[in-house]
């Protein structure tokens, strides 16, 4: 069983900023210590990212594990923004046959909180 950073995929489930009504995307992402990072191609204009922004409490699935949690917008320009863009980007390189390096580079972070399972 791969561990679950390593997987493709994670499901993203924000609520929607006007409807109030679940919607749920499929989205690369990178985890990182008890963080959830992903890039908007879109920035600011994405739906998800406008759903995260009007109520940050969003659902975070990765293979069968969901939990209710936190999302925000990473501050562009620091020590978490880059690592957000470096970890992206490098966990997709191989996978995509397309360049990731302008996507890296432009896309808007977002940022996850992903805690341990309780015990």
């Amino acid at each position: 069983m791969p561990e679950p950073g390593d997987l493709d995929f994670g499901y993203l489930t924000t609520t929607g900023r006007i409807s109030g009504r679940s919607h749920e995307i499929e989205i690369w992402f990178a985890l990182q210590d008890r963080t959830v990072y992903l890039l908007s191609g879109g920035r600011d204009k994405s739906d998800w990212v406008k759903n995260v922004i009007a109520a940050p409490q969003v659902t975070f699935r990765i293979a069968d594990v969901a939990r209710a949690t936190i999302a925000r917008v990473v501050e562009e320009g620091t020590d978490e923004d880059a690592l957000a863009r470096r970890l992206l980007v490098q966990k997709y390189t191989d996978r995509d046959p397309d360049d990731l390096g302008e996507w890296g580079r432009t896309a808007l972070p977002v940022a996850i909180a992903w805690e341990p399972k309780p015990n």
